[in-house]
């Protein structure tokens, strides 16, 4: 099984500081159980890894369990394919629940039977009041509620208007059932909380069993306790709702877990709100859950990061109380880190012009080697087919050059990526004034790309050969906004607003080496100067789609240097 960061730097985290001190005073028989309550309603996003691997590294570190428990109680956004999709994604990252696979709506007698033992303890309550008349009732942070008058209800007409209820005989919204705690607390969650609504809908898994869906903070705490959980680890934005977790395990008097909270994952330039994602897939923003620019595990695999680089991130941003937002630049670093120790490199044009050595015998094609990977010598190398007609990058080539530039240029000299010295003695434009051919000629001399002569040259370009280049679909894809937060709209604005407009560019004429014909869906590669790719799964046999993960600037590094540096 995976694991994640055990420590931050000074020591243990708060949770694990906890977990220990738990098993110290030897609560819960010695036994650390965690789970991972997902709600079906959408695809896990890199949030979400920070809390599984939380979740299943605890329960693996002190010889515990972690349970995989959905959260189905909502059955009007529910759907098979979000549990589908959510399993395969934790097994992607690395960890398996095991034999302990739940859902919130296995329990939904048992959670039914709690609550009629609460009712009869005078402890809950059916209300007649609209779901406005509810919000209304319950006051504001600053003010108190006022007790709906159907609160003091005798027990046995709560218990027959609930049963009722759970037999169909009212409409929605017509009644729910609340705890009876305290409308007045300075805490609106303890204001008589809904327990139960009524939802005519049939359920995923249930079907048309039951009309009375539980409400999520009476679900959680009580399925915590039937599967014997004993620290529940959740989103700092639970820790309003710990008093009402507690509350209603005291009142029940059953099995106690431990709520523990910690600060939940920001990052710049994405969202990460499942509500908001979903209006990305279903807005047509995006083509769907997957697509390499949405910051799902799905999108991400697709893009082309590693289950180790996500589960390294979130080992570099830790556990804390604190919220903080973390620089996408930082996810980039960790993905560049392990591609360029283990990506081989591999020679690709993306937007090409076409290149001709015109001293180069016609008809003639040879073979020079390239290396795999210089950071792995273990990689080896490989032949590549050379001959009269290459294929350069576009942006090798300017006419009227500005000062610095260093590639190919009238009259420059400057080398081939593992092959030959070429000087350009002329190029040809189009009707529109574009680069389209660029005529040169070799020294036989630099094979290799060197010079016994000891001059030296300061460009060195990539290039494939043209008869034996593969035809490529090229996505370059950038960062889905163009500011950091874009859920903070300005001037009443929609975070849709900031949608970068090139956050997707697809080249369509690009060409890559003949070795890559065949790459397979998911397979990483360095191609040379542009950046590091990953094979989509549209690719065809001799038809490659490639998906740009990074570019080679990497911009954490740079922060790094500027703080190590004291700035």
């Amino acid at each position: 099984m995976a694991n994640c960061k055990r420590t931050t730097e000074g020591g243990k985290d708060f949770i694990r500081s906890q977990v220990e001190s738990d098993l110290a005073a030897g609560r819960n028989n010695g036994s650390v159980v965690t789970r991972f309550p997902p709600e079906p309603n959408g695809y896990l996003h890199i949030g979400h890894a920070k809390a599984f691997c939380l979740d299943f590294g605890i329960a693996e570190e002190y010889g515990g369990r972690c349970h995989l428990r959905f959260d189905d109680t909502n059955p009007t956004k529910e759907e098979t394919e979000y549990v589908d999709s959510i399993k395969a994604d934790i097994r992607w990252l690395g960890f398996d629940w095991g034999e302990h696979e739940y859902y919130a709506s296995d329990y939904f007698g048992r959670l039914y039977d709690l609550a009629e033992r609460l009712i009869r303890q005078g402890k809950a309550y059916v209300d007649d009041l609209s779901p406005d008349e509810i919000r209304e009732y319950r006051g504001t942070l600053t003010e108190p509620g006022t007790n709906s008058p159907h609160r003091d209800r005798p027990v046995e007409e709560n218990l027959d208007l609930f049963r009722r209820m759970r037999n169909g005989e009212f409409a929605e919204g017509e009644r729910v059932l609340r705890a009876k705690i305290d409308m007045a607390s300075p805490n609106i969650n303890m204001r008589d909380p809904v327990m139960y609504r009524i939802l005519h809908v049939p359920h995923h898994r249930t079907g048309e069993t039951w009309c009375i869906y539980p409400m999520y903070d009476w679900a959680h705490g009580q399925s915590d306790s039937i599967e014997g959980v004993t620290h529940s680890l959740c989103d700092l934005a639970y820790e309003d709702h710990r008093p009402l977790y507690d509350w209603f395990l005291d009142q029940l008097r059953i099995h106690h877990p431990r709520q523990i909270e910690f600060a939940r994952l920001y990052l710049t330039r994405t969202v990460l709100s499942k509500r908001l994602l979903r209006r990305l897939v279903e807005d047509g923003y995006v083509d769907g859950w997957d697509d390499p620019r949405m910051p799902t595990l799905a999108g991400l695999r697709r893009r082309g990061y590693t289950p180790e680089s996500i589960r390294r991130f979130i080992d570099r941003i830790g556990v804390s109380k604190t919220h903080s937002v973390v620089d996408i630049a930082l996810l980039e670093h960790v993905i560049r880190e392990e591609l360029n120790a283990t990506a081989p490199r591999v020679m690709a044009v993306v937007d090409p012009i076409t290149l001709i050595i015109d001293n180069y015998p016609e008809d003639s094609t040879e073979t020079v080697e390239a290396e795999n990977n210089p950071e792995d010598e273990a990689a080896g190398s490989r032949r590549l087919p050379f001959g009269r007609v290459l294929y350069i990058e576009r942006d090798d080539f300017r006419a009227d050059p500005p000062k610095k530039y260093f590639r190919l240029s009238p009259g420059k000299e400057v080398r081939l990526k593992h092959a030959y010295y070429v000087t350009c003695t002329d190029y040809r434009t189009d009707e529109y004034g574009e680069v389209v051919e660029v005529h040169c000629t070799y020294d036989p001399a630099t094979r290799g790309g060197w010079s016994d002569d000891g001059r030296k040259v300061r460009g060195t370009l990539h290039w494939v050969s043209a008869p034996h280049a593969v035809r490529a679909e090229v996505r370059l894809y950038d960062h889905l906004f163009d500011r950091d937060n874009p859920e903070e709209g300005e001037d009443g604005g929609c975070f849709t607003d900031f949608i970068n407009p090139a956050s997707l560019e697809v080249r369509d004429g690009s060409y890559v080496e003949p070795s890559l014909a065949g790459a397979p869906p998911g397979r990483r590669y360095q191609f040379l100067r542009n950046g590091y790719f990953c094979v989509d799964p549209d690719s065809t046999p001799g038809r490659p789609v490639f998906n740009r993960i990074v570019s080679l600037r990497d911009s954490w590094a740079k922060i790094e240097k500027k703080l190590g540096a004291g700035g």
